[in-house]
């Protein structure tokens, strides 16, 4: 169960981290400092405390998630006991979902990190260029 004893406020890094939204808490701040994350609304410092209650936006790739923070802990956890620390509202699950089943039926839909096309990809599109080899 989320601890909370005690316990009114924490860091905006500190508590991604341990609801397991990030590996590690550097990449927490990191994200926090890109202007990933929002905190009510409005953009955060990872200094900046959380609450029982208020709204946390996360972007991580082409996804959106709209929390609201339900706990707070000391430690971090397994990752049951972290799932306890958030509720994702029921908008921002079904457009995580729809979007990613977008992106599973579209071969186009390419994440640009993925590297190289494979010889098949580079193939058709070679062919939808026009350009075909001889």
């Amino acid at each position: 169960m989320a601890e909370t004893t005690g316990i009114t406020g924490m860091r905006l890094d500190r508590w991604l981290w341990i609801a397991r939204l990030y590996k590690t808490r550097t990449q927490a701040g990191e994200a926090v400092d890109g202007g990933k994350v929002q905190l009510n609304g409005q953009r955060a410092k990872p200094a900046r405390t959380v609450h029982i209650g208020d709204l946390v936006r996360v972007r991580k790739g082409p996804y959106e998630y709209r929390l609201e923070v339900t706990g707070l802990s000391e430690r971090r956890g397994p990752a049951a006991e972290a799932a306890r620390l958030y509720r994702e509202s029921e908008d921002s699950r079904t457009a995580r979902e729809t979007l990613a089943l977008q992106m599973k039926n579209d071969p186009w839909a390419r994440a640009a990190t993925t590297g190289r096309p494979t010889k098949k990809e580079r193939r058709d599109l070679e062919k939808f260029r026009g350009r075909k080899k001889s």
